[in-house]
């Protein structure tokens, strides 16, 4: 059994630069037929335009196992810290027009 541990395990690589991460405070989502595009803004106060700083593309399949394990986090996260409050119109998206379909966050 633990061969075939071994012969499923990924070898991940994380370089430094992506290990410092990328701050963002606000997720846009939108999808085609066959992926799903997740924009990741950084918003700051006091200034009109606000910046992707990354795009992450998904097949659907990979969208739904990202929601899984969002899910999954965020229960855990909340059993061990307390529930997660969104004041009041947190949830309301501000007014943004990229082109394409209409994002969900």
């Amino acid at each position: 059994m633990a061969e075939n541990q071994k012969k499923n395990q990924i070898n991940i690589e994380l370089n430094e630069e992506v290990a410092e991460g990328t701050y963002s405070n606000l997720a846009m989502i939108t999808h085609s037929n066959s992926e799903f595009i997740v924009d990741f803004i950084k918003m700051m106060p006091g200034i009109p335009k606000a910046r992707v700083k990354s795009r992450i593309i998904l097949t659907p399949q990979h969208a739904k196992r990202l929601f899984r394990a969002l899910k999954e986090n965020l229960a855990k996260y909340e059993s061990l810290y307390g529930e997660i409050n969104i004041p009041e119109g947190g949830d309301v998206m501000p007014p943004f027009n990229l082109g394409g379909p209409t994002p969900e966050a």
